[in-house]
């Protein structure tokens, strides 16, 4: 197949590289087509083996005591591994556990991989299943040490050996060298030709077995942002995740960055992907109101919901995910300023609030302040969290182009609402002119920061903003 491998396989004590580790090891030298080495060995993992893991593998914890550690073997097997290519089913499993072990212990593990999941698919593309159990019922392959390590590894010699004599020689060759050129670092299970996809600004979905997208993402180049993700060394959770259970990749371009972002956003808050942290959809959003009237009190008004009206944010200060976190921050900034907390509504009562007995109030809340001077100490102690009202007298575009595409889009706003995007004149015509009706409790905190940074910039207004 090769002119020099190592067929590996590893046992561990569960999926993750990071957390868990590995309980055996072995592995099959092949050099012009003739087996040189075999090698297998136990492993102490250091760690109790999950009895799920031990029924699976037979591999137990009385078995594993006294076994070497990983570091003990590892020179043993970077001398079977060196300058061979590690073939192994679902390489990107036993690759990640082999370079997470050998970085514990100092070194760093570089070698070329082959993924035999993937050869099988490029070779038996009308077979249903690629895994291990499915080539064995495909090809009536038998054996007696299923999950041991050295058992798997002769699994496969004894499946290239029949695909060779199936196929031929170079037909598996062929497709081996396909896959250590282009796409050997891919999940096996990926459903999607990377080739397929653009290397262009826009957003791209990852899906795993169903139709809830497992992440979304955007980027200015698809295909290299995509393959990113699985050309990591997966300390991180989600990218292992990510890794282990992604199918299908669907794409949606753009003309540039800033519509890549929006469409990201608009996208995740849409279909609510499982591994997004960020950008979700806000049910609680709230501000704080200040009243005119000194004399008020409360002073301040928590509003939220539909009363998150852009055409009121002149009245509005701070924009919270919470009440917890809109009444967290406002004490915090009654002590910073020495507020009145009863004044502000955070203390009921009356007469002197308990900040005024331990010297952190002024003392509006029992005559020593005029309440005209505590209500502009408030003023100023809100004035950077003010809300902007919509700077310009109606709606604006922003104009985004790309050459290699020779596509142009202009994204539609009014009163920091997104109102959609036009790609031709008669559609930017139709959006400008339209209604534009404020939804109610539509108002998106993501949407307005991102409009804020674009559009109120040290220099002015950005170059590409079209007044509508």
């Amino acid at each position: 197949m090769l002119p020099c491998y190592v067929l590996l396989d590893l046992e561990t004590t569960g999926a993750h590289p990071v957390h868990d580790r590995i309980t055996e090891v072995a592995a099959m030298r092949i050099e012009g087509g003739e087996v040189v080495a075999k090698w297998s060995r136990l492993i102490d993992p250091g760690q109790r083996i999950p009895p799920f893991i031990q029924q699976l593998t037979g591999i137990t914890d009385s078995m594993v005591a006294g076994a070497p550690n990983f570091g003990a073997v590892l020179p043993e097997l970077l001398t079977l591994l060196d300058g061979a290519v590690l073939v192994a089913h679902n390489v990107r499993f036993d690759h990640g556990f082999l370079k997470q072990a050998a970085a514990r212990e100092g070194v760093d593990l570089r070698v070329k991989t082959l993924c035999t999941v993937r050869l099988s698919r490029k070779l038996y593309p009308q077979a249903r299943g690629h895994g291990l159990d499915a080539i064995m019922r495909r090809h009536g392959l038998h054996t007696t040490a299923r999950h041991r390590a050295m058992g798997d590894v002769e699994l496969l010699h004894q499946w290239l050996a029949i695909a060779q004599t199936e196929l031929g020689s170079e037909a598996v060759e062929s497709a081996a060298y396909s896959l250590l050129r282009s796409s050997a670092s891919l999940p096996p299970h990926l459903e999607t030709p990377m080739d397929e996809v653009p290397d262009t600004p826009g957003v791209y979905l990852l899906f795993g077995e169903g139709d809830m997208p497992l992440y979304i993402g955007k980027s200015v180049r698809l295909r290299s942002r995509v393959l990113a993700h699985f050309q990591a060394d997966h300390r991180d959770a989600r990218e292992l995740r990510l890794a282990q259970e992604v199918r299908r990749v669907e794409w949606q371009q753009t003309a540039g960055e800033f519509g890549a972002l929006l469409l990201e956003m608009r996208l995740i808050k849409e279909r609510q992907p499982l591994l997004n942290r960020q950008l979700r959809r806000e049910r609680q959003l709230c501000s704080w109101e200040l009243s005119d009237d000194a004399q008020a009190r409360p002073l301040l008004r928590l509003v939220r919901g539909e009363e998150l009206d852009p055409r009121s944010f002149s009245r509005l200060f701070g924009c919270y995910r919470s009440k917890r976190q809109a009444v967290d921050e406002l004490r915090s900034l009654a002590e910073r300023h020495t507020l009145c907390p009863q004044a502000l509504g955070l203390e009921s009562g009356k007469g002197r609030c308990f900040a005024h007995q331990i010297g952190r109030c002024k003392g509006v809340c029992c005559g020593l302040e005029p309440p005209q001077q505590h209500l502009a100490r408030l003023q100023l102690a809100l004035a950077a969290d003010r809300l902007r009202t919509w700077p310009y007298a109606g709606p604006i575009g922003l104009r985004e182009h790309d050459p290699a595409q020779d596509r142009t889009d202009v994204h539609v706003f009014d009163q920091w609402r997104y109102l959609g995007t036009a790609r031709s004149e008669p559609d930017l015509a139709a959006l400008a002119e339209g209604p534009h009706e404020i939804e109610s409790g539509g108002f998106d905190l993501d949407l307005y920061r991102l409009l804020l940074g674009r559009l109120m910039g040290a220099k002015g207004p950005p170059p590409d903003l079209i007044r509508l």
